[in-house]
């Protein structure tokens, strides 16, 4: 399990240095009640989950601050935002994934949220972790594609994801995000995660579907460095457990 006193990103480039993998949480405050939040962080904190991601699509409900402090006072591990826009920010992390959405053309999400973001992300303390993030198409239209008026790369398409990843390295992202989105009906292929994780050198995150141990082992085995469950916790918490069993 990860400390906040230590640099974020070192201690994942040393987890894939040795070929340690990794399991992120994600908590979007609009899906998640006060209950269901307390339980998540006392099953990741009896599991040694390595990072908490907090953020979604929309927020509706504003309570951002409110989980970041609840999550501090009942856990050590590390909180990382995870914004779908600039209005999902907040000093009480302790980093961010600088979001640039390389699968799709529209400019808000390649750099124009970003400038915007940028002068409160300079005074803040938060550790910036520049990701490439790209969407792929988990057999439906996600929240995320709707919302950032893009089109996902097809599912079948690795050589477009492979091409676009490699891309994103060579911008200087720090990392690749690719995620099928939440409520994904199927996760992102093995297939495509292993063609892109042997053509890039930056750790790989995997999210969107994952909702049983087997879709988990299988994403770490294809060569994805962290996996990331969200919506799958709603209808099985024990996943936290289980997907941590793995790694150990």
């Amino acid at each position: 399990m990860f400390v906040t006193n230590m640099n974020i990103y070192k201690k994942i480039l040393d987890c894939k240095k040795r070929k340690k993998k990794l399991f992120a949480i994600l908590i979007d405050p609009d899906k998640t009640d006060d209950n269901s939040l307390i339980q998540i962080i006392k099953r990741s904190n009896e599991s040694n989950i390595d990072l908490f991601l907090i953020g979604g699509s929309l927020l509706i409900k504003d309570r951002i601050e409110e989980f970041i402090q609840t999550i501090k006072s009942h856990s050590d591990i590390p909180v990382i935002l995870f914004p779908g826009s600039t209005v999902q920010l907040s000093k009480q992390a302790d980093g961010i994934l600088f979001l640039s959405l390389i699968s799709g053309r529209n400019p808000e999400m390649l750099i124009g949220n970003h400038v915007i973001a940028a002068p409160f992300l300079k005074e803040s303390k938060l550790e910036i972790l520049p990701t490439g993030y790209m969407l792929i198409e988990g057999g439906r239209i996600t929240s995320a594609s709707y919302m950032s008026n893009t089109v996902p790369i097809p599912h079948d398409k690795n050589d477009i994801a492979v091409s676009t990843a490699i891309a994103g390295e060579m911008l200087g992202l720090k990392m690749i995000y690719m995620d099928a989105g939440s409520g994904a009906k199927k996760t992102i292929s093995n297939e495509m995660i292993k063609e892109v994780t042997e053509n890039i050198n930056i750790p790989l995150i995997i999210g969107g579907g994952i909702k049983t141990e087997k879709e988990a082992k299988e994403k770490f085995e294809a060569g994805a460095d962290i996996i990331v469950v969200g919506n799958g916790l709603e209808e099985n918490l024990s996943l936290i457990n289980s997907i941590s069993k793995i790694i150990k």
